[in-house]
């Protein structure tokens, strides 16, 4: 099949690593060369050994399962004719406790807004299959336990 590689890099910037004050801030590097800057959520590790204007692991979590649902629905709405001219969702991951009191993303919501063009429009019935189709077809929704809904 294939094989996706990330590089994950931290470098302690302060003595007191042992006492756990220190920097969380690290980079991720993936395999075509983006390097994002990143750090656990403030709402995990406060700030100052947080960055909130960094990525945390929570909300690209969150990123992929929204890019990845968008990326299928777009494949599977040019197959069965439907013109997408834009595709904005704002996401939302929510962070919740397992039955042994360890926080997971529980739940992630799409709330996808889609303009069509062309002159074949989707019924609401057309747009919630194709949403189906989408979820069944996103690989990562089909690599995790999280539940993934489409807001209506």
């Amino acid at each position: 099949m294939s094989e996706h590689k990330a590089t994950i890099s931290w470098t302690r910037t302060s003595p007191d690593f042992l006492k756990g004050r220190y920097s969380r801030e690290h980079t991720w590097t993936f395999d075509g060369g983006a390097t994002i800057p990143a750090s656990p959520s403030p709402s995990v590790v406060p700030a100052p050994f947080s960055n909130p204007a960094y990525v945390d692991p929570e909300e690209a979590f969150v990123a992929s399962i929204s890019s990845c649902h968008m990326l299928a629905f777009l494949y599977v709405a040019s197959r069965q004719g439907f013109q997408v001219d834009s595709y904005v969702d704002e996401a939302v991951g929510v962070v919740s406790k397992n039955e042994r009191g360890v926080p997971w993303v529980s739940a992630v919501t799409l709330h996808p807004k889609i303009i069509y063009g062309g002159g074949k429009l989707p019924t609401p019935d057309d747009e919630k299959r194709l949403h189906h189709a989408a979820h069944e077809q996103c690989f990562i929704a089909n690599s995790v336990k999280t539940q993934v809904t489409v807001a209506g």
